[in-house]
Formats: structure tokens, C-alpha cells, sequence
């Protein structure tokens, strides 16, 4: 998997959980499929801050995939421990996203615009059997684990 746009070269990949991606279903189950593996390949340590966010932008990103996209529709996450969690949905066809605006009684058209409000960064690159479109959420500095009873610590 190529480092997204703007990966400092040689930043810190996380120790703690290593990268993983899947294939998904090019159906209406695909979303459900995966925010469960987005949940349990994410990093314990690292995305805590960050998962329903991640959560919710996924479900978009791979919404997008199989209603506009073609297959094979395949999701990625990763921790990098000095820029957070990087999600990248891919897909078999090169038409690029476009964010729209949509009007207050529209059913849809606001994945995009979700996307570029909740992230820090995203985009979309062509690819040699289709794009990517990926998306960087930064975990809080201030999250530290919390205290835990009886000692040991616990994310939040």
C-alpha cells in the first residue's frame, strides 16, 4: 500500500498493531462488514479517540465504492503512531469522488462533505484498477489512557 499524500517518509508505524486490510462485499452489506473489521483492526492503544469517527467516515467512504464505484471494493486501516488512523477504500472504477452540496431534504450526497469535515486530511488518487480514496484522523494529544481501579491503566 502506498504512504498516502503528505506521509513523512520514515514516520513511526505503530508498534503495537500492524497494518490490515479485506475484501468486501460489493453489496449493501458491505458497509456493516466494515465498520466490524475497522473495529477489531484497529489500533487499542492509538485509535480509541478516533473510532467512531472512523467508524462513520468508512461507512461512507465504502457507501460510495459499491453504489458508484465497481468492484473489487477493499478496505484498509493503518496506525502510524505520529499521524493517527489512516483509512483507504479502494475500488475497480477510476470515476473520482465529488463532494456536492446537498439540499436539506436530500436522502444523500453528504458522505463527502463528512469526510472533508471530520478528517484531517483526505483524498483521492487513480489507481492502476481503479482509485483510492483515504482519509487521516489524528487522535487527540490530550487522550491519554485513564486511570484504571485497583491500578494499570485503560484507553478511553
Amino acid at each position: 500500500m502506498p504512504p498516502a499524500p503528505g506521509q513523512t517518509p520514515g514516520a513511526a508505524v505503530c508498534d503495537v498493531t500492524a497494518a490490515a486490510s479485506t475484501t468486501l462485499p460489493s453489496d449493501a452489506s458491505a458497509p456493516r462488514t466494515a465498520r466490524v473489521f475497522l473495529r477489531a483492526a484497529r489500533c487499542p492503544r492509538h485509535h480509541a479517540t478516533v473510532l467512531d469517527d472512523a467508524e462513520l467516515l468508512t461507512s461512507e467512504l465504502v457507501t460510495n465504492a459499491v453504489v458508484h464505484g465497481a468492484p473489487p471494493v477493499t478496505l484498509a486501516v493503518e496506525c502510524d503512531t505520529s499521524s493517527g488512523m489512516r483509512v483507504r477504500v479502494t475500488d475497480g472504477s477510476s470515476r473520482q469522488p465529488l463532494p456536492r452540496s446537498a439540499r436539506p431534504a436530500d436522502v444523500d450526497g453528504r458522505g463527502m462533505a463528512l469526510v472533508d469535515l471530520l478528517s484531517a486530511a483526505w483524498g483521492a488518487e487513480p489507481t492502476e484498477h481503479g482509485k483510492e480514496v483515504w482519509f487521516l484522523l489524528r487522535r487527540s494529544p490530550l487522550a491519554e489512557p485513564l486511570p484504571f481501579p485497583g491500578g494499570g491503566r485503560r484507553d478511553p
